[in-house]
């Protein structure tokens, strides 16, 4: 049985604690994650009570060790922008098929106050798991990258 596990600012994550989790989603996010610095950058964005948006994390954990994990951030703002951007969400490769991505997934739903966003590539299977949960695909998005 997994434990669900919530970080919010409030409870002053450790420099320890962030890098656990940062090191399993750099690891679990495979083709669809970013360098360990920018989720590091994220965590301390979602898990910093002196930010002026904050967020929080979810942690599924087997025998005390991550199996599942989700940051959300707040945006900060409201109506025309969804309050909040799921920014990472990863099952381990051995528990994937378990229902631990749902399980995550409906603790941040009830977590988050306000709209939900996401953005997720067209061949990610757990596209289906958020479509399953009543997420649509509203906007085409596109980007400008400045180096």
């Amino acid at each position: 049985m997994n434990s669900i596990e919530t970080l919010t600012p409030l409870d002053n994550a450790t420099f320890l604690q962030k890098n656990e989790i940062a090191d399993f989603l750099f690891e679990h996010l495979g083709a669809y994650g970013d360098p360990k610095s920018d989720i590091m950058k994220c965590l301390d964005y979602a898990l910093d009570a002196g930010k002026q948006a904050g967020g929080f994390v979810i942690l599924a954990r087997e025998n005390r060790k991550i199996v599942g994990a989700l940051v959300m951030n707040k945006t900060g703002m409201s109506g025309y922008i969804p309050e909040n951007i799921l920014v990472y969400i990863a099952v381990d490769a051995n528990q994937r098929g378990k229902g631990i991505g749902g399980q995550i997934m409906d603790t941040a739903i009830k977590m988050a106050n306000g709209a939900v966003a996401l953005h997720v590539e067209a061949d990610n299977p757990a596209r289906k798991l958020y479509e399953r949960l009543g997420f649509t695909n509203k906007y085409l998005e596109m980007r400008l990258n400045r180096k």
